[in-house]
């Protein structure tokens, strides 16, 4: 079987399952994101090792996978963590790497690799969990979907980047961290992103949800989220080149590993969830 079998195999079987975790949401998607942050953060240290660090490997893979559980229980009401617990985590991880590694271990470097790896993987996606129960967004419906319209426009913005820089080629727009995209190709991305927008809340999010955006409202979402999806594909690139590596695993038949399809996700659901806070028109009702 092509490659292009292998990931449409994977992609007829991984979307329905994961959008069908996104409509269940409480600790089914809590612990979909955990698991998946916990796989992108082992994957990230093996990157980080093949490019010279020393990452505590164990440490940030725990952290990583906590996050969006904690976020699921801090929704609960389970339990409330105050700032202080975070920055003493920091120091904590610090202290671990000096005892672990020793000062000829680079415990500095160590110690940043972790907490960057775990904040990277886990912390930004426990933003899905945060967006599948935003306040605006008033019932499963229109949580699930507070979700997907993110997630949706990434695909746009990356299939508008593919199609539009092999058919159109050109420029390229970052040789030297990543030599096959292209100016056209980013500009196809904006294009192509702008449009679904306009499909995703004409046709789902204002009947399904009562959702809404303003005519540039609507604009600035499209063409933000395009633009930070394409800034998370670069960076994990960026990461790859430094460690000398093709892909970030191999979970994925045809797809590559978790960082290698979530590169993109890792920015767009942070920015999605203040995107929302700055332009959406909340559903009546929403606190």
């Amino acid at each position: 079987m092509n490659e292009l079998g292998r990931r449409a195999i994977v992609a007829l079987i991984g979307a329905p399952l994961v959008l069908g975790v996104i409509w269940i949401g409480d600790a089914a998607l809590a612990t979909l994101a955990g698991g998946l942050s916990g796989l992108a953060a082992w994957e990230f240290y093996r990157i980080a090792r093949e490019g010279g660090s020393t990452p505590m490997s164990v440490i940030g893979i725990v952290l990583a996978a906590l996050i969006p559980l904690g976020v699921h229980a801090h929704y609960l009401g389970v339990v409330q963590v105050p700032v202080y617990a975070w920055v003493l985590s920091v120091v904590a991880v610090l202290g671990a790497a000096i005892w672990t590694r020793g000062v000829d271990g680079k415990p500095l470097g160590a110690a940043s690799t972790t907490v960057f790896g775990a904040l990277y993987t886990g912390g930004t996606l426990s933003f899905v969990y945060v967006l599948r129960y935003h306040n605006y967004a008033v019932g499963d419906t229109a949580g699930a979907l507070a979700v997907i319209f993110p997630v949706v426009l990434t695909w746009a913005s990356d299939t508008g980047a593919y199609f539009s820089g092999h058919l159109i080629g050109g420029r390229k727009l970052i040789p030297s961290v990543s030599p096959g995209k292209t100016v056209a190709g980013a500009v196809g991305a904006l294009v192509v992103t702008v449009g679904v927008t306009y499909a995703f809340v004409y046709g789902l999010l204002i009947p399904k949800a009562q959702l809404a955006f303003t005519p540039w409202g609507l604009v600035i979402f499209g063409v933000a989220i395009s633009i930070v999806a394409q800034i998370g594909d670069l960076a994990e690139s960026l990461l790859k080149r430094e460690a000398g590596v093709k892909d970030s695993g191999t979970l994925f038949p045809g797809h590559g590993g978790v960082l290698d399809r979530l590169d993109s996700l890792f920015f767009v659901l942070p920015a999605a969830y203040a995107l929302y806070d700055l332009l959406l028109i909340p559903a009546p009702g929403a606190r």
